[in-house]
């Protein structure tokens, strides 16, 4: 295929995910805030100085996600993870339903606006690759690098034959929807199980953070409306592309595609061929790792943005 393979400058060591310690622990020396932009309101967990870098979960999903990265990165970077538009306590009106992704791009702007950043970097986990990749596409002048991890955007590629693994996100949109209208904590914890490659890797802390939002009303109304819950439909990866397979050549920031080996719906190879359409844009895969690389592996993950920002291999 030709795509340029992303290599780390040092052997990364992973420590056992058991000696991980609690999210609230983690994120000690972060501070929680609520940022009013021009436009909306955003949940930030942030910590560091230097050059801004945001980061963006998946869909249903908020900001700790990011609980193991957050120190280490910080030690680089301004570094900010978010409540996507729609998500956690972010703002959740108005909604469209035909520019909801649309409009998740333009809150990533009314944030920076906020702080007065010009430009940033931006890794976005699943949907939130989505959003960094059309917000590399949209606003290029803003635009610092782009990781888009796990998630690439809403294009028709020419190329349809990916192989595609055993657990698809027809699997994964019926754990949410379930998860959005019975939010115990036996289904949300099931739910999370099906981004990691075994169970054990993922915490029941972590399911604990996702039921308290899910029985927030507010949050859990703006999940039936970004799921379509109560219309009958309830895939959110169903999307009309936006653009064509030509279309990427225009993609102007640098781009780097982070994916997995055990990747659940879609397979490296489709991450490898988004990659080699993408104008100097390189590949990264990281082996023993599913749909949350920077839970299941977070000294490899964080390595990988630390080289790619700085400087690259």
């Amino acid at each position: 295929m030709g795509t340029p393979h992303f290599s780390l400058s040092r052997t990364v060591d992973c420590q056992p995910l058991d000696r991980w310690s609690t999210i609230a622990v983690e994120l000690l020396g972060c501070q929680t805030r609520m940022v009013k932009g021009p436009r909306w309101q955003h949940r930030v967990i942030e910590c560091g100085s230097g050059e801004p870098l945001i980061l963006i979960h998946g869909v249903g999903g908020h900001a700790e996600t990011f609980a193991r990265n957050m120190a280490n990165l910080g030690q680089h970077f301004h570094v900010l993870a978010i409540d996507a538009l729609y998500h956690g306590y972010s703002s959740k009106e108005p909604y469209d339903a035909k520019k909801r992704h649309d409009l998740q791009v333009d809150a990533v702007v009314d944030l920076m606006d906020a702080y007065g950043f010009e430009r940033a970097h931006i890794e976005g986990e699943s949907m939130g690759g989505q959003i960094a990749f059309e917000f590399g596409l949209r606003y290029p002048e803003r635009s610092g690098k782009m990781i888009m991890n796990t998630g690439v955007g809403r294009v028709k590629l020419d190329k349809t034959d990916f192989v595609t693994p055993e657990s698809d996100h027809s699997e994964l949109a019926a754990l949410s929807y379930q998860a959005i209208t019975k939010p115990t904590f036996e289904i949300m914890r099931k739910r999370l199980e099906w981004l990691v490659v075994s169970p054990d890797r993922m915490t029941d802390e972590m399911a604990e953070i996702r039921v308290r939002l899910y029985q927030d009303p507010d949050i859990n109304a703006a999940m039936r409306q970004f799921f379509s819950v109560d219309m009958g439909k309830d895939d959110p990866w169903d999307l009309d592309p936006q653009w064509v397979e030509s279309d990427l050549k225009h993609f102007e920031p640098e781009g780097l595609v982070f994916w997995t080996e055990h990747n659940p719906g879609e397979g490296p190879d489709l991450g490898e061929y988004f990659a080699s359409a993408i104008p100097g844009c390189k590949f990264y895969l990281m082996e023993d790792a599913a749909h949350w690389p920077q839970w299941e592996k977070p000294e490899e993950h964080d390595q990988v943005l630390i080289d790619f920002i700085k400087g690259g291999r």
